[in-house]
């Protein structure tokens, strides 16, 4: 292998580094901050620890639509929105039956099948994702978090504070950190994740897809293992479709937002699929609830396919 494309994937692999322990940084800080000013723990984990498990798509797609690496940007997102729903509940599954919460099997998981249609349309309609589509999609998004803090509020563990892990000057430099991590992590990871497409004649649509989606979808992996090891087997699909709705509205709504984003018709394809892997996803949770063994051979094959797929398309 060339020297050039070495020192490239020497540098991604930094970049997923900072991008990870940075969110990391981020979501200990700010969860310390929102609670030394006593906000319920349940809140925090609705906002704060959902965004920061998607900061590394975040990341790695603003600051491709920056760029005007637009293939990148939405490519990331399918790549790791396929990744999480085939990979890690299909490995969560292999490893242990997952048991479908009754809020998420009834309002969380069609809410995204509802938010893939709309962005399937966006596509369609004009082959872009425009400044105020993006707009529509952060404006959905502010109004599905009130729903859920007003829903949470109603639970007898709404007030529940979390004592604050660090003093508030701490807190602060956490998040600083965390913040500069992410942003050097973002660049990092597109601009060597772009040389090595160049160098191997791949496109920014397949790198995206793979390496990339591969590679900021780790925190979510990591975290689904960890919850499976300590017995909280509900968490790891709740854990997956909260970072799915927040890389459609919060990722891509942001991304749109800031650059309207045009699109290669072949990307219609790849939405189509993850909206018929969403599809899937909710009816194996409708058929009895949870997710076995059987399912998540399934979905671990989907994505191999896929893969192979992405790879020969190229």
């Amino acid at each position: 292998m060339d020297a050039g494309i070495i020192i490239q994937v020497v540098l991604l692999l930094i970049g997923f580094v900072f991008l990870i322990k940075g969110s990391d940084f981020f979501v200990d800080g700010a969860s310390s901050i929102a609670s030394i000013l006593k906000i319920p723990t349940i809140i925090v984990g609705l906002t704060i620890v959902a965004f920061g498990t998607s900061a590394p798509e975040a990341a790695v797609s603003i600051t491709s639509s920056l760029t005007g690496s637009n293939a990148l940007a939405v490519s990331n997102i399918i790549g790791s929105n396929l990744f999480n729903m085939l990979m890690v509940i299909g490995i969560s599954a292999l490893l242990g039956d997952l048991l479908m919460e009754k809020d998420v099997l009834n309002k969380d998981l069609p809410f995204l099948v509802g938010i893939t249609v709309l962005w399937a349309i966006f596509i369609i309609v004009g082959w872009d994702i425009t400044n105020i589509e993006g707009i529509i999609l952060l404006i959905i998004l502010i109004l599905y978090i009130g729903y859920l803090i007003y829903n949470t509020r109603k639970s007898s563990n709404a007030n529940e504070v979390e004592k604050p892990k660090f003093s508030l000057p701490k807190s602060i430099i956490f998040i600083l950190v965390g913040l500069a991590g992410i942003i050097i992590g973002g660049d990092l990871v597109v601009d060597s994740a772009s040389n090595i497409a160049l160098a191997l004649g791949m496109s920014e649509t397949l790198v995206g897809l793979t390496i990339v989606a591969i590679g900021t979808s780790l925190p979510e992996l990591v975290t689904s293992i960890t919850a499976l090891r300590k017995g909280e087997n509900q968490l790891v699909i709740g854990n997956v479709i909260g970072s799915n709705i927040f890389n459609i509205l919060f990722v891509l709504g942001a991304s749109s937002a800031i650059s309207a984003i045009p699109l290669d018709s072949s990307l219609l394809t790849d939405v189509l699929f993850m909206l018929a892997v969403t599809v899937l996803c909710f009816i194996f949770g409708k058929t009895q609830e949870k997710y076995d063994k059987k399912e998540g051979i399934i979905l671990v094959t989907l994505f191999v396919v896929y893969m192979a797929f992405a790879i020969l398309r190229n």
